[in-house]
């Protein structure tokens, strides 16, 4: 089974978007990287630059991304989200599987074909396959490592029995 690790949203403004996440749902505390370091980033096979930065915090069970793009280029969040244009909205689930090469294949295999590749600066490899038309979003996929699901856990355990002080917190 591939279960669901993370609901990720574009927003126009980070900080606006944790507050009224938290405000909505009691999620929280977020952890922000700002200008995410990438080694490379493919969109629908075209080297792009990819800027961008997230705010992740725990919404019961499950992770929530809040990631906001800052540069004009094409991109797999572009496609759903036009720069400029002000939308905001969701736009991928992500996924741990066991061989991101072949979770990509089989994906294009069933008409979602891989929409932006992209490596961060400390080597953890990450897509975007595009399932728009059969759920409305893209899928992230992406291999769990000891330093993905460290990330993961220690995002859930500042969730438990946080009292909804310092909300936004800065990493890197």
């Amino acid at each position: 089974m591939l279960a669901v690790r993370q609901l990720a949203y574009k927003v126009n403004d980070l900080e606006a978007a944790t507050t009224a996440h938290h405000r909505m749902f009691g999620s929280g505390p977020f952890f922000v990287l700002r200008h995410i370091a990438l080694s490379s980033s493919q969109h629908r096979g075209v080297a792009r630059p990819f800027d961008h930065s997230s705010a992740y915090g725990q919404w019961g069970s499950v992770m929530v991304e809040l990631v906001v793009q800052h540069n004009p280029d094409d991109s797999g969040l572009h496609e759903m989200f036009p720069f400029g244009s002000g939308k905001e909205g969701l736009h991928h689930a992500a996924l741990f599987v066991d061989n991101l090469d072949a979770a990509i294949a089989r994906f294009a295999s069933e008409g979602a074909p891989l929409a932006q590749l992209m490596v961060t600066a400390t080597g953890t490899a990450f897509a975007y396959v595009d399932t728009r038309e059969s759920l409305g979003h893209m899928l992230e996929l992406y291999e769990p490592s000891p330093q993905l699901t460290g990330f993961y856990d220690f995002v859930a355990a500042a969730a438990q029995g946080w009292d909804g002080t310092d909300l936004i917190r800065e990493l890197g």
